[in-house]
C-alpha cells in the first residue's frame, strides 16, 4: 500500500470514529412524542372511573372524551445523544426543542416533575369549576395554606391544606381580603388566625415578622380554592401538566347532564380552562393530534391560539373544531351531535 492510500485510510478511520464518538455525545436538547390518551368518561387503569361525582345525580353516557398527552426524552441527567435528535428531527411525529424549553436552567427536573403536578391538581380544581359556573351550580370560594416558609413566625403553628377562615376576627373568603387586613398590621404585632384543620377550627395566635417589603407577615403561602356542594374526583394517575383542563370540563357537564354530550363519537382535545370557562394555549399540539388519531379519534378540540399550528400538522380523518371558551365548545359538541348550528373551525 501507498503512503498516500495508507494516510487516505488512517484519515477516513479516524472520521469514521469522530463522528461515531460524536453522534453518541449528549446534547441540551429534548424530543417530544405523542403520549397516551385516556377517555375521560371511561375507567383507569385500575377500574376506577376516571371522574367519579358524589351527592349529586349524575347520567349514563356514551362515547369517547379523550385527553391527549406529549412524552418526552432527556432532560439534565439523562440527556438524549445527538444521534437520537437526528432521528427526532428526521421523525415526523417527533418534535426537537432545546431543553431550556422543558427544564429552565434555575429550576431542577424534580422541581419541574413537582409544578406539573400541581398543575394538573390546580387544572382539575378549575375544570370542576369552571363546569359547575357552565351549569349555573353555585360555588363558593375559600383560603388555604399553599406553604409554610422555614423559620417564619407560622413554622410550626400552621400546615398546608390549613384553611384560613378569619384574620383578627374577620371572616376569609378570599386571598386578597388577607393582604388587606395584614395592611393594618405591623410587624411584631400578635395576629390571631382561625383555621380549619382536619374538620375542627382552631385558633393560633402568631407575632408577625418583618417581611421584604416592610410590612409584616407570619411566613406563609396562600392560594385560593373552591368549595363544591358536593365531591367531585379525578383519577387519573401520574400524569401532569394543565393542558387537559378543557376535557375534564366537558367530561364533568356529561356526567351531570342527561344525554351523551359526544353523541357516540369518538372525540380528543386539549386546552387549559380557568375557573370561568376561557381556554388557553397548550405545548406540543402536533403530537397530540398524531395520538388522537392513532386512539381512534375523529374530531379535536382545539385552543383557538393553537389553530395555525394544528392546521399545518393535522392528520388525515381528524376535525379540527376550534375551542376559544367551555361554552362554546359545548355548544360545538351539541351541533355536531344534532347537525344543527355552527361547528367553529380552525381557522376562522
Amino acid at each position: 500500500m501507498s503512503r498516500r492510500a495508507a494516510t487516505l485510510a488512517v484519515a477516513s478511520v479516524l472520521v469514521l470514529v469522530l463522528a461515531l464518538v460524536g453522534s453518541l455525545m449528549p446534547v441540551p436538547y429534548v424530543t417530544l412524542m405523542p403520549g397516551p390518551t385516556r377517555n375521560t368518561l371511561a375507567e383507569n387503569a385500575k377500574g376506577q372511573a376516571i371522574i367519579t361525582i358524589d351527592g349529586r345525580r349524575t347520567y349514563p353516557t356514551e362515547g369517547s372524551l379523550n385527553f391527549t398527552t406529549v412524552t418526552y426524552r432527556g432532560g439534565p441527567g439523562g440527556r438524549i445523544d445527538l444521534l437520537t435528535a437526528l432521528r427526532g428531527w428526521l421523525d415526523g411525529d417527533t418534535a426537537v426543542v432545546p431543553e431550556e424549553t422543558i427544564f429552565p436552567e434555575d429550576e431542577s427536573p424534580e422541581e419541574v416533575d413537582e409544578q406539573n403536578t400541581r398543575q394538573m391538581t390546580d387544572s382539575q380544581q378549575d375544570a370542576e369549576a369552571a363546569a359547575l359556573h357552565e351549569l349555573g351550580v353555585p360555588i363558593s370560594t375559600r383560603v388555604v395554606v399553599d406553604s409554610v416558609q422555614k423559620g417564619r413566625p407560622a413554622d410550626g403553628k400552621l400546615k398546608p391544606e390549613d384553611e384560613i377562615t378569619a384574620v383578627n376576627g374577620t371572616a376569609i373568603t378570599k386571598v386578597d381580603q388577607v393582604s388587606k387586613v395584614m395592611d393594618g398590621v405591623r410587624p411584631g404585632q400578635t395576629v390571631t388566625l382561625t383555621v380549619r384543620r382536619g374538620g375542627k377550627e382552631l385558633q393560633q395566635r402568631i407575632t408577625t415578622a418583618k417581611g421584604p417589603d416592610g410590612g409584616a407577615v407570619v411566613g406563609v403561602v396562600l392560594a385560593g380554592a373552591y368549595k363544591f356542594p358536593f365531591k367531585i374526583d379525578v383519577n387519573i394517575g401520574d400524569i401532569g401538566g394543565p393542558s387537559a383542563g378543557l376535557i375534564f370540563s366537558l367530561a364533568i357537564i356529561d356526567k351531570l347532564t342527561p344525554g351523551a354530550l359526544t353523541g357516540g363519537k369518538f372525540i380528543a382535545g386539549t386546552g387549559t380552562i380557568t375557573p370561568d370557562g376561557e381556554v388557553g394555549p397548550i405545548g406540543g399540539i402536533e403530537q397530540k393530534m398524531i395520538a388522537a388519531r392513532r386512539a381512534g379519534a375523529t374530531v379535536f378540540l382545539t385552543p383557538k391560539d393553537n389553530c395555525a399550528a394544528a392546521v399545518e400538522a393535522r392528520p388525515d380523518g381528524l376535525r379540527l373544531v376550534r375551542a376559544d371558551t367551555l361554552a362554546t365548545a359545548r355548544q360545538a359538541l351539541v351541533a355536531l351531535t344534532t347537525g344543527k348550528g355552527d361547528v367553529p373551525a380552525c381557522p376562522s
